[in-house]
């Protein structure tokens, strides 16, 4: 009788997905992850283009659908010139141009509701397959809680423009930011877990240089927090030089609002000072991380994703000083959005790669005694 191998099984007799059906979630998970980057490169040229106020309703199901009909787009452009928008800045805007800017809109939110249907229907089918056991599926649905969390977090970042001031506030349009970034970060490191499943027992790299790492991804998380609030006031049209800002190294009006703790969050100079701050913080610590990675005894992926996050900094520095002293294109400008998520990639990446020496998924044969982990 033909008996199907340990390791090809969707669920082993520990109660671990097989080493086949981790490789499949792995490359369904990266997949998702591929089209978040995306929804946020999208999400930068939405905004750039001043674009996410056109959509002055959220119908998760209906608005599926665009107008496609004459009488339909006048039913939706009468709506936006109720809008403060229309009224205080787009005034006398032609159906045309609405247009231009409603299909930015729509294809961010259609984007949205994509990567809500590419990630549910398969969670349900490898589950329905016992391709995941009952601690990742409550992983998986953790994400896709996060994800349902994400959509109304990004009407509500909407409306706080559809109000007197045609502007979405920094502070949602940050959270909107920083929660695409957790959902992607969660399924990298679920990705990652069942493609290198960690052997317990494994002797661990040096513990400084994991906090170090640590401590830069740390670092990548305050640069793109800080740049959510660069974005949300505009921060970036202001202090166009580089190293300093306008012949300063710490700008005077850096405190010129009251109470004081307003000003890192509305004044121009401070919010950009702070996020100039992160790339400084990280352009001293990841060549320090890069050159006692190899120094260190340490396996080929340490040192590959030492490479990577070197090399991702750079271009991403070189994006965001370009971004500003070109006055924030378009292109550059998303793209150094888009350069944010690679940072954040390159520092997971060098994270997990530090956990411990891991032994990869497609591996037929794993030591006796030894189980693993797939957080």
């Amino acid at each position: 009788m033909n008996t199907i191998p340990a390791d090809a099984a969707p669920i082993d007799a520990g109660g671990e997905p097989g080493a086949r059906a981790r490789l499949q979630v792995a490359a369904w998970l990266l997949a998702c992850c591929a089209l978040v980057f995306a929804i946020v490169v999208v999400g930068g040229v939405t905004r750039l283009t001043h674009s996410g106020l056109s959509i002055v309703e959220w119908q998760p199901i209906l608005g599926t659908l665009p107008p496609i009909n004459e009488a339909q787009w006048l039913e939706t452009f009468g709506k936006y010139k109720l809008t403060p928008e229309y009224q205080k800045v787009n005034q006398g805007m032609s159906l045309d141009a609405f247009k231009g800017i409603f299909w930015w809109e729509y294809f961010h939110r259609l984007f949205g509701r994509m990567i809500g249907v590419v990630f549910l229907l398969p969670l349900l089918w490898f589950w329905w397959r016992r391709h995941i056991n009952r601690p990742l599926a409550l992983k998986l649905a953790g994400i896709f809680v996060l994800g349902a969390l994400q959509g109304a977090m990004g009407w509500y970042m909407v409306k706080s423009g559809l109000v007197d001031n045609p502007r979405v506030s920094q502070y949602r349009l940050t959270a909107h930011l920083s929660f695409a970034l957790a959902i992607y970060a969660a399924m990298l490191w679920t990705a990652l877990g069942l493609l290198y499943p960690v052997a317990r027992g494994a002797v661990a790299p040096p513990v400084p240089l994991r906090r170090v790492s640590w401590i830069v991804t740390a670092v990548v998380a305050y640069t793109v927090v800080t740049g959510g609030f660069v974005a949300g006031i505009r921060a970036g049209f202001a202090y166009n030089t580089f190293p300093l800002m306008n012949g300063h190294v710490v700008p005077p009006e850096i405190f010129m609002l009251e109470p004081w703790h307003l000003n890192f969050f509305n004044n121009m100079a401070t919010v950009q000072f702070d996020h100039r701050l992160g790339a400084w913080l990280l352009a001293l610590l990841v060549p320090w991380f890069w050159l006692k990675a190899r120094r260190e005894a340490l396996a080929s992926r340490v040192r590959l994703a030492g490479h990577l996050l070197l090399g991702m900094l750079a271009l991403q520095v070189a994006l965001g000083i370009a971004t500003l002293l070109l006055l924030v294109p378009i292109p550059l400008a998303a793209a150094h959005q888009g350069g944010a998520v690679l940072l954040l990639t390159a520092a997971l990446l060098a994270n997990y790669a530090l956990r411990s020496h891991p032994t990869p998924a497609r591996s037929r044969h794993q030591p006796q005694g030894m189980t693993s982990t797939y957080s």
